[in-house]
């Protein structure tokens, strides 16, 4: 018997758990209420970083990010990551967004939020660091 209240979930199982939970938590009919939309925001930015820490081939999230971003820059030259995150936080405190808009777009926030530096990456690295420690 395990004495801790978590159970040993790793990196992995917690993304594709948080991924069923955003999936069908954003959509209606079932007995619980769907998400909120500041649920889905965390619960997505939480599924981001797990699928980060997990590595192959659950990091094939943050490889298609990071190629898009990298598509971005290409074609707005002088294009940084931290000004795509200010960028998407506007579309997302914004934006008239669904749930699972917001869940798409937060997976993708975690993202460039990792990678823009600064203030941006703070609270992107704790979440990573938390991640590492399941996996």
């Amino acid at each position: 018997m395990s004495s801790s209240l978590i159970p040993a979930f790793g990196a992995a199982g917690l993304a594709i758990g948080l991924t069923g939970i955003l999936w069908f938590g954003t959509s209606t009919g079932g007995k619980v209420k769907p998400l909120g939309w500041w649920w889905t925001l965390f619960l997505a930015m939480i599924a981001g970083a797990s699928f980060k820490a997990a590595g192959p081939p659950f990091d094939l999230v943050s490889t298609l990010v990071n190629d898009l971003l990298g598509l971005f820059s290409e074609v707005v030259a002088h294009a940084t990551l931290a000004g795509i995150a200010m960028f998407l936080t506007g579309v997302i405190l914004y934006k008239k967004l669904t749930t699972r808009q917001v869940a798409l777009i937060g997976l993708v926030y975690f993202h460039v939020i990792s990678g823009a530096g600064g203030g941006f990456s703070l609270l992107a690295d704790k979440i990573n660091t938390i991640m590492q420690s399941f996996a």
